[in-house]
């Protein structure tokens, strides 16, 4: 089974940029024959997408974060990015990475504050 690794979470003032990474490990897995995924979770709100990309490259986004966030991935490193650009009060909330919709890292605090 694969572990996930997410990073580079932190604070940031509106309208700045972080770039989140997950390194997926655990010999053996085909990291790139699998979706892999961003989601996140605000207090009291539900977990939601927020970009994902399939192993032939297809992409979807939340209508909350289109133009705003890109995700890509680096399948020789086995790590998936997430550059979110123009943060938002909004987008606060905990990100977690995601692997083939059923592997979950542990999350890293996103906090957009002015």
């Amino acid at each position: 089974q694969a572990q996930l690794v997410e990073s580079g979470g932190g604070l940031v003032q509106p309208g700045g940029s972080l770039r989140l990474s997950c390194a997926a490990s655990g010999t053996g897995i085909m990291f790139s024959f699998y979706t892999m995924g961003w989601y996140r979770q605000a207090p009291g709100k539900e977990r939601e997408l927020v970009a994902d990309m399939s192993a032939s490259g297809t992409t979807n986004y939340a209508d909350s974060v289109k133009g705003r966030f890109t995700i890509s991935r680096d399948n020789a490193k086995k790590t998936v990015y997430l550059q979110m650009n123009s943060l938002k009060p909004e987008d606060t909330a905990i990100y977690y990475c995601n692997l083939d919709r059923r592997v979950w890292g542990q999350g890293t605090q996103v906090t957009v504050s002015s």
